[in-house]
């Protein structure tokens, strides 16, 4: 079966393993280290302030005696969950405009592109920035559909020329033939075709959004306080980056490690569903 082939070429590559197997150890430890923790993220000790790593806080304290290892789990929930959010929506949305696009083609085709046309030249960081203020203390998950919003259109593109030629193959005109409607044909015959993009799409979105939402949050226009995100720590521990490391350089490096972990299994996942790609290159 392809999906045995699939996994034998994945686990051929150490990089891409090695990769999944970080990416899985910090899904847990984001998720499992709060519980080990004897301190929440909204705790704070007033005994301990600034204090280095230390048995009692692990990755030391901030300046209001916050403990840095729990606020820097808390954050990497946070920006984990939005980033896979994001990955979901951004490759669905892509999955759907695109094959609808292609399939239909005429004034349906021209009005999609036009409107991804549109989208790619908008200066998506600009409209965030614009936008975030206006939902400041709600729901993050705003900022789920705003970052997800403008990371589909370069997908969907790929995804249209790819139907474009799916159409005209012999399975999809029988089935049409048959009167089979149009988006059952797109969800058994045309998605199904274009799941390895897709596949690929959505490993890349999940490190575009990683970074879209720590630069948001970095600059104030991501995930509001009293919450946090790996931006908002590594934005707050900036300043002192040379003079208290430790506020700085466990979200930093947990950040570059997460991203760093997505982007193997990214490219081990193009190499296992399309091993020409990665021989030719």
């Amino acid at each position: 079966m392809r999906s045995s082939v699939v996994i034998g070429h994945f686990r051929a590559q150490r990089l891409a393993l090695a990769g999944l197997v970080v990416l899985a150890a910090l899904f847990v430890l984001a998720f499992a280290g709060p519980l080990l923790s004897p301190w929440d993220y909204d705790e704070r000790d007033f005994g301990a302030f600034l204090q280095p790593p230390s048995g009692d806080h692990w990755f030391g304290t901030t300046q209001t005696g916050g403990d840095v290892f729990a606020l820097t789990m808390r954050g990497m929930q946070k920006s984990l969950v939005i980033a896979l959010l994001v990955a979901i929506l951004a490759t669905g949305l892509a999955a759907i405009v695109g094959a609808a696009a292609g399939y239909l083609g005429g004034w349906v085709d021209r009005l999609l592109m036009w409107w991804v046309d549109l989208l790619l030249v908008i200066p998506a960081f600009l409209i965030i920035a614009i936008l975030s203020p206006s939902f400041a203390g709600k729901s993050w998950l705003l900022l789920v559909i705003l970052i997800a919003a403008f990371l589909w259109m370069v997908t969907a593109r790929i995804v249209r020329g790819m139907t474009v030629s799916l159409r005209e193959r012999e399975f999809v005109r029988a089935a049409r033939y048959m009167g089979v409607r149009d988006r059952t044909i797109i969800a058994r015959h045309i998605l199904p075709n274009v799941a390895s993009l897709l596949i690929v799409d959505a490993t890349i979105n999940i490190s575009a959004a990683i970074i879209a939402e720590t630069g948001l949050s970095y600059f104030g226009f991501g995930v509001q306080p009293p919450d946090v995100s790996l931006g908002t720590l590594i934005a707050d521990g900036t300043t002192a980056a040379t003079t208290h490391a430790w506020l700085f350089a466990f979200p930093a490096g947990l950040l570059v490690l997460a991203v760093l972990a997505v982007n193997l299994v990214g490219d081990g996942l193009r190499e296992a569903l399309d091993p020409s790609a990665g021989s030719s290159s």
